[in-house]
Order: structure tokens, then C-alpha cells, then sequence
């Protein structure tokens, strides 16, 4: 394979692997466990947010960015690599940093294909060669890693703390100590070959680190001696050190035919059932059929089976094969340091089940024999294909549990409502989704289940009355899923503002007002300009910016005359805009399916927004973050089933603030679930019925877990298509109120690939990313090019195109529009090129 070389230009070799995560290359690049690897990253493309201060260190003196010293792969394969990058942390491109540290790095590699070639090989050696520097195979696993990447001498972070912890390092990486330091210990860490059998500690940590564990004998031996002493101090291995534990207490260890390397690997606790989301980078695991007497598994992979933790059956050990750590990855598992500290302060005779946290409630399958699904209302802007998707794909999955379904829906000329094949309902009701005729249908078909979330905004508004008005609990009819009380708690402006200040969650500053004359008096407690939103509304129906009081009376008029309740709220336009899609059980596991972003700022609706999936700008940082508050609020909020969460976040800080929930399937959903080969609503509707993540198959696979998170090798843009053209006297102005009567998606393994081929299907005259207008028009030679840019609308995007082509500097693009300027660079390289192949 050939590639282009973006790092140091000398040979290198390793053994190669891949690494499934989409977010946190820096982090990655300096985990000690990569020591001797040639890491293949399946993130199609990489250096978007350049690189942070490396030297930058926190206020224990370890380096605030980074999991070690530097960087320890031996190279670096990629896809695609940015060069110009654009992030407020970074200080450099990444290209610049592996030359810096002497690690050679390739572009143009069909990462796909290794990929599976890896999968399919187990372990495979590799070397990067430039010519001229021929370079041997090397098999890393035949050294002793550990001994090269641990600490020579012994070191303390967190003096003074009360509880002291011994770590030994085999690799360790640095959020070990910080997450042990911010829980009140005193880290001594000492090298991987050093008798710590003889010290004094209130608990011991072995780390997680490179290679084979066989190679690491002098630490096994001193495990071995601390477990054959009785010492009442709690134990904690992690990754390595699982390993590690495991040998020395009898157990076997084995090469793993695929290795376990990425950031979405489900893991089922085998003491409460719980299914979590891991971060992973192992080659080796325990044989759990041959654990020694006194100990049993605590993790099983929901995959492959695998174990993936083990613990003593009386005294306080216990070990992971995955990081609890994290960084990068997601923070699932970082309970367990709390349950390590909460056996330190415990004392001896403390079990493991004891710190661990409590299961949640068991899900039950819900006994139901009849279920009415509500489609959506009549098609119009806001509710079209999309709930026909969800709605056929909730009729197939109940179909496959054997319940009857009666289907509601106005819509003939819909793929839910066809006569034969796999999504046909046993009835069908071509009736308006109102509480009056709904209640028509419940009388005549008597059905004990109701599905809400498939039919939009229409089918929860219509869910909600009926339940107000008692007709639910006369009649007998379960509400599955999502309960009506935790739909009203995301509607009602008031109620949803007050449940996420229980979390102490950030919300914009806001105000929910039931009058125009109060609307005003909210808006000058915030300070102008505000923004509008309408409770219950489709498609941002209502809402809107208002940069002054005139625009507050003529907006919020037209809002009350469509509702009885606006919130106003502090205005966050030029924030950027990032949307997940949560999957959550009856048993309270809880998955972020995909992460999304927008490529317009806030202050235009979602839906009237170009799209990217997965989001391209993020640190790792701020990527779990948010995915970390979204599993919270739904959690809280007591959603069952999909659920679709929006982020307001400051372009230049870790500032942000939840704009909204959706407790149902949504345009957001049909693109997520085709974006990511995931189906969100054939999930919910099984979900609805009571069956746990876990017991769910992967449609794709047949075989493993519905209960990850998809990793995706590729870029997928959403452009939504508006036909403002065909309404006379319409402006072609966009905002928080959706106007695009559809959209495409396209997939790519770059992002100019996937943009072009979104574009071009937009309509028969567009080519792609051109400066003339649809229909080949041209532009006025009146234009206003700078307001085209300023004002958010249908043809801004070509806007940009003619901006780029006029060479106006990025700079002053993404003052005027907002947007980051990784996609403004990414744009103006297909201004470049097609410049280029007009000169050739």
C-alpha cells in the first residue's frame, strides 16, 4: 500500500492495529498501551482540531492534553488528513507535532480494508518504509513493552491527600491519577519491577500497558505476593493489569484471535446486570472458563463474550480489561473509582457488590396483545418521510414480537400503510390524529398498548390530550415507552426548565410566559436580543430571533395564536449547534447512538441546517461531555425508547447549554438511523414492549448486541431541499422556523466527497458546491454578497461558494456566517481544485 507521508519521514515497524473511536487522537497517539503498534485510525478524517499545548501541564505537573510524556505508537495510518485545522485549543496541526516527536505518519491509506484484513488475520506486523530506509518486521510482543514505558523512579501526585494508593505503573495513563487525585488519594507511582509488597498503602492500583503480560514476570510475582499475603487493602487492576492480577492468581491468559480496540464496546456487569459503554485497547484476555477457586467474573463483553472483569468472592479485588479512565472514550465506567475508594474507606471484609452501584429497575416484558400506533398528522413542513419510516419500522418490530397492531394514520400514500409485505399493519385507519377520532378507533379496536413516538409532534400532542382528558385510563390503554408525564416534562417549557435545573444542568437564562404582555417583561429581565419557542410546536413553529420589542409583539402574536405558552430565552446565535440521538431501556441502559453537527450556527432550525455525522470540530473533551449530560437528562427525565437531545455550544470555550428534547423519533432520527445503519425506531418499538438493549440483536450482525454505539468509517452530510420558489411573496430568509420541504444525505470518505454528492441530488441544475445559483442563474450584479453571507438563507451556501471563488479570506467568511472555519477550508478546497482542473 502506498500513502502520502504527513509526519517524520523515516521507516518504522510494529505490529499493526485499528482503533474504532471518533473523537481523541491526541489522547490516543499517548497512550502508553500503543507502545510498538503502527495505529490505524478508522475516523476517515483526522487532524480537524489540530493540536493542543502539549507542554501545557495541569496542577498535579502531569501534561493536560496528553495520557503520558508524548507520543508512543510507532506510526500512524489514516485515511485522510487535514492540514488545516481550527479548534480554540489547538496551537499547531498534528502533522507539525509527529514531525516534532519523530513518528512517521501516512494519508491515503484505504484504512476500510486494513481494517479488516486486521479483523480477519488477528495480529498483523507491518512497517512504514520510505525509500531508501529499508527497515526488518518487528514483533513488538516479543520485548518486555512494560519495562520501556514505565516510570524509573517512584513519583507522588496529590501530597497530603488522606487516602494513600500505590500504583504500579505497566503503562499507566495520566486521567488514572487525576481521577484518584480528585477523589481524595495520595498517588505514589512506582515502576512496574519495584516491591511495593513491603510498603504501606490503603490501596493498590495495577495499570493498564502494552504487549504481553507473560513478558512482565516480575510484576506478576509481587501480585502474586500480595494475593497469597491476605493483605485486607483493596486491589484494582485495569486493562494490563486485570491481566496481570489474573495470571498471578492462577487464571490463564490468551492472544485474542480480534482484539478489542475502539471506543463503543458494550460491557454487561455480571453482579447487576447493567449494560455500559467502553473504551478499549486490548489483544489479550482471561480465560473466564478456568478462573481458580474463590473468584468469578464481574464484566462479560456483550459481543464476543469475552471477559472483561473478575473479582474475589470475599476480599476487596477486583480488575477490568477495559479503562474505566477513559480519555479518549466514553466516562461510563468512571463509577469504579468511587467504588475503589468506597472499599478503601470500608475497610476489610468489604465484598465487591457492595460498592457497586445498585441495579436499576429489572425490565419486564409488558404484557400487551393490541397496540394502536399514531402516525402523523397530514404531510406538511415539519412532519413528511420521516415518521413513515419510523412508523413502518415500529409495525415490523412489533410484528416480529407477535402483537397485533391497529395504525392510525391520514396519510394514503405512505410505506406504513401498504397492504402486503413485512411492514403491513393487521388495521389501518386512514383518520385524522386527533383525541376525537383517535378516541372513534379506541372504542372500535379496544387495543391495551399506544405508541406515541412515531408519529411526531402531532401523535404526542394528540398522546398528551388524551391522557389529560382521562380517555387512557378508561379505556384501558398502556402508554409504552416514554410515559406521557416525562413527554409533558419535555413539552411544557416551564416544567422541562425546572426538571433540568433539579440537575443542575445548564439551560439558556429564560422565561416561560402565557401572554404577550409578559413576553415583553421577560424579554427586558433578559436583554434583547432573545429568542422565542413555542410549547408543543412542529418544526419550530412560533419561534424565532427577536433583536428588539417590535419584533418580540409581531413574533410572539403570531405564536399565541397558535399555542398558550412561549418560552423566552437568552439569544445564542453563533454558538455552534450539536445534536445526539439517545437510545434508553426500561433497565436504565443507556446509549448515545450518533452525534451530530450542524454546520450553520445556532439561530437556524435543524432541520433548515446542513448537517454532518459524526460531528467533525469537537475535542474529545467536549464530545463526552455532551454525551455525558445527554445520557444524564434523559435518565432524569425518564425517557424510554429514542430520544433526540440539542446542544448549544460556545465555539471558544467549554461553555454550553441544552436547547432542547425530543421524546420521540424525528427528522434528526431518520437521518441518524440511515447515517449510521442503526434502526432508532425498530429499536424504540422493542424497547416500548419491555425488552432490554442488551437482549436486542444487532440488525446488521444477526449475532452481537444491540447495545453499542456505531462507529462510522465515513462522513455523512444532510442539505435540506427548499422549494421557497413555488409560494409567491415567501422570503427565502431562514431561522428557527423550518421551511425545507425535505433532504438528502449523502455518505463519503471525506467530507468534500459526501458534500458534493448531498448537493448535486438537491436538485437536477446544482453541480455541487458552485458560485451560480440553482437553475443556473446568475447572481444580480446588484448583490449584496456580505448580507447574503450575515443572513442565514436557501442560497447562502452558494453564497460562500461565490465568496471563496472571489479568494475572500476565510477569516472574514466565518465572521460573517459564523461557521467554523475546518468546513470553510474544506469548502474552499473544491473551489481550489475545480480552479485547478479548469486550467488543465
Amino acid at each position: 500500500m502506498k500513502g502520502y507521508s504527513f509526519g517524520y519521514p523515516s521507516s518504522t515497524a510494529g505490529e499493526v492495529v485499528f482503533n474504532t473511536g471518533l473523537s481523541g487522537y491526541t489522547e490516543a497517539l499517548t497512550d502508553p498501551s500503543y507502545k510498538g503498534q503502527i495505529l490505524t485510525l478508522a475516523n476517515p478524517i483526522v487532524g480537524n482540531g489540530g493540536v493542543p499545548d502539549t507542554a501545557a501541564v495541569d496542577e498535579m505537573g502531569l501534561r493536560r492534553f496528553l495520557e503520558s510524556d508524548g507520543i508512543k505508537v510507532s506510526g500512524l495510518l489514516v485515511l485522510d488528513y487535514s492540514n488545516e485545522y481550527s479548534h480554540w485549543q489547538a496551537t499547531r496541526s498534528l502533522g507539525e507535532w509527529l514531525q516534532e516527536e519523530q513518528v512517521p505518519a501516512l494519508y491515503g491509506i484505504d484504512t476500510r480494508m486494513l481494517s479488516k484484513l486486521i479483523r480477519d488475520k488477528g495480529t498483523v506486523l507491518g512497517k512504514i518504509e520510505f525509500e531508501g530506509q529499508p527497515v526488518e518486521f518487528a514483533d513488538p510482543n516479543e520485548q518486555n513493552l512494560i519495562a520501556e514505558v514505565s516510570t524509573k523512579e517512584v513519583k507522588i501526585y496529590g501530597r497530603g491527600n488522606p487516602i494513600k494508593v500505590v500504583a504500579v505503573d505497566c503503562g499507566l495513563k495520566n486521567n488514572i491519577i487525576r481521577l484518584l487525585v480528585k477523589r481524595g488519594a495520595e498517588v505514589h507511582l512506582v515502576p512496574w519491577d519495584h516491591d511495593f509488597t513491603g510498603m504501606d498503602y490503603d490501596g493498590l492500583i495495577i495499570s493498564g500497558g502494552p504487549g504481553d503480560p507473560m513478558k512482565a514476570q516480575e510484576v506478576i510475582h509481587n501480585v502474586r505476593k500480595i494475593l497469597e499475603s491476605n493483605r485486607p487493602e483493596p486491589l484494582f487492576g485495569i486493562s494490563m493489569g486485570h491481566l496481570i492480577t489474573g495470571i498471578a492468581a492462577g487464571a490463564t491468559s490468551y492472544k485474542m484471535q480480534m482484539a478489542n480496540r475502539g471506543q463503543n464496546q458494550p460491557v454487561l456487569n455480571a453482579v447487576n446486570g447493567q449494560a455500559v459503554i467502553t473504551a478499549q485497547n486490548h489483544g489479550y484476555a482471561i480465560d473466564s472458563s478456568a478462573l481458580p477457586p474463590g473468584w468469578k467474573p464481574l464484566f462479560v463483553n456483550a459481543n464476543d463474550q469475552t471477559n472483561e472483569g473478575i473479582m474475589h468472592e470475599t476480599r476487596s479485588i477486583f480488575t477490568v480489561q477495559f479503562y474505566p479512565d477513559a480519555n479518549p472514550g466514553p466516562r461510563d465506567t468512571e463509577f469504579l473509582f468511587d467504588s475503589f475508594i468506597s472499599l478503601v474507606k470500608r475497610g476489610k471484609g468489604t465484598t465487591i457488590p457492595l460498592v457497586l452501584p445498585k441495579a436499576g429497575v429489572t425490565a419486564s416484558r409488558v404484557e400487551v396483545s393490541k397496540v394502536l400506533i399514531l402516525g402523523s398528522g397530514g404531510l406538511s413542513i415539519g412532519q413528511a418521510g420521516e415518521f413513515d419510516y419510523s412508523g413502518s419500522q415500529a409495525v415490523k418490530a412489533l410484528k416480529e414480537e407477535n402483537v397485533k397492531i391497529v395504525l392510525m394514520n391520514p396519510n394514503i400514500a405512505s410505506v406504513q400503510t401498504n397492504e402486503t409485505g413485512l411492514k403491513q399493519a393487521d388495521a389501518v385507519y386512514f383518520l385524522p390524529i386527533t383525541p376525537q377520532f383517535v378516541i372513534e378507533v379506541i372504542k372500535a379496536e379496544r387495543p391495551d398498548g399506544l405508541i406515541l413516538g412515531m408519529g411526531g409532534q402531532t401523535a404526542l400532542n394528540c398522546g398528551v390530550e388524551l391522557f389529560k382528558q382521562g380517555v387512557l385510563q378508561q379505556y384501558g390503554v398502556k402508554v409504552l415507552g416514554t410515559s406521557v408525564e416525562s413527554i409533558m416534562a419535555t413539552e411544557d417549557r416551564k416544567l422541562f426548565s425546572d426538571k433540568l435545573t433539579e440537575l443542575n444542568e445548564k439551560i439558556a437564562p429564560s422565561l416561560a410566559v402565557e401572554s404577550v404582555e409578559d413576553a415583553l417583561k421577560a424579554a427586558e429581565k433578559i436583554c434583547y436580543p432573545v429568542m422565542i419557542r413555542s410549547a408543543y410546536a412542529l418544526g419550530g413553529l412560533g419561534s424565532g430571533i427577536c433583536p428588539d420589542k417590535e419584533s418580540l409583539l409581531d413574533l410572539g402574536t403570531k405564536a399565541f395564536a397558535m399555542t398558550n405558552q412561549i418560552l423566552v430565552e437568552k439569544s445564542l446565535v453563533g454558538w455552534k449547534e450539536i445534536e445526539y440521538e439517545v437510545v434508553r431501556d426500561a433497565a436504565d441502559n443507556c446509549i448515545a447512538v450518533c452525534n451530530m453537527e450542524n454546520i450553520d450556527a445556532m439561530g437556524v432550525h435543524t432541520g433548515d441546517s446542513v448537517v454532518v455525522a459524526p460531528s467533525q470540530t469537537l475535542s474529545n473533551e467536549e464530545f463526552q461531555m455532551l454525551r455525558d449530560c445527554a445520557i444524564k437528562v434523559v435518565r432524569h427525565l425518564g425517557i424510554v425508547g429514542e430520544c433526540n437531545i440539542q446542544f448549544a455550544l460556545h465555539p471558544t470555550s467549554l461553555d454550553y447549554y441544552i436547547i432542547e428534547v425530543n421524546a420521540r423519533l424525528s427528522r434528526s432520527s431518520a437521518l441518524a438511523s440511515k447515517a449510521t445503519g442503526y434502526p432508532l425506531a425498530f429499536i424504540a418499538a422493542k424497547i416500548a414492549l419491555g425488552i432490554p438493549l442488551p437482549e436486542i440483536k444487532n440488525v446488521v450482525t444477526g449475532k452481537t448486541s444491540a447495545c453499542f454505539e456505531p462507529s462510522l468509517d465515513y462522513i455523512v452530510t444532510k442539505i435540506p431541499r427548499w422549494d421557497l420558489d413555488r409560494f409567491q411573496h415567501t422570503s427565502n430568509r431562514i431561522g428557527s422556523s423550518m421551511k425545507s420541504v425535505g433532504e438528502v444525505m449523502a455518505i463519503g470518505r471525506t467530507f468534500e466527497e459526501s458534500f458534493q454528492k448531498a448537493l448535486r441530488m438537491c436538485h437536477p441544475s446544482v453541480g455541487g458546491f458552485v458560485s451560480h445559483l440553482p437553475m443556473h442563474k446568475a447572481w444580480p450584479a446588484t448583490v449584496d454578497l456580505q448580507k447574503e453571507l450575515s443572513e442565514p438563507s436557501s442560497i447562502r451556501i452558494h453564497a460562500i461558494a461565490k465568496a471563496l471563488d472571489n479568494e475572500v479570506p476565510v477569516d472574514v467568511i466565518h465572521k460573517l456566517t459564523a461557521i467554523d472555519k475546518w468546513f470553510l477550508y474544506r469548502m474552499r478546497s473544491i473551489v481550489n481544485m475545480e480552479k485547478i482542473l479548469k486550467e488543465v
